[in-house]
């Protein structure tokens, strides 16, 4: 199925707005790996196939194993994370299933022991971005490239 709509060519000035967003989450300091990995966490659970091609993609090109990949959907279980990927992990899910989770305060005292306040806002900015990226890519049916 095609996609509903070139969202880029009929909101050029909001996407404009978006990708900016979305470079000053790239470029925040952040590891790059971290990113992929909240990137792909967040949309697994918003379901949103394009995304997940995207990220996971992304993250093996800069070096992310297959096997981390494959069981991040389980990764309290699995215990190739490290403590500040845990955290964030557990903080992806929180905010991106926030009506449900209400942000809670386990998962946020597990955050400050591993990330700075500035790096709290940067990793919720980044969970905010991919879930506004998740809503436009599964409403408008973007379909993954699948390479």
């Amino acid at each position: 199925m095609e996609s509903r709509i070139d969202y880029y060519a009929a909101a050029p000035d909001v996407m404009k707005a978006m990708l900016a967003l979305e470079k000053a989450v790239a470029t925040s300091g952040l590891e790059k790996s971290l990113i992929e990995l909240v990137k792909t966490r967040a949309s697994q659970i918003n379901g949103c196939a394009f995304c997940i091609d995207m990220h996971t993609t992304d993250a093996m090109k800069g070096g992310e194993t297959a096997t981390r990949l494959l069981l991040l959907d389980a990764w309290r279980e699995a215990p190739f994370y490290s403590s500040r990927e845990r955290a964030a992990l557990a903080w992806t899910e929180a905010l991106t299933l926030i009506s449900e989770t209400h942000a809670p305060d386990e998962d946020w005292d597990a955050l400050k022991a591993e990330f700075s306040e500035g790096e709290i806002v940067k990793l919720s900015l980044l969970v905010a971005t991919i879930n506004a990226w998740n809503r436009l890519a599964i409403g408008f049916r973007s379909v993954p490239v699948g390479k």
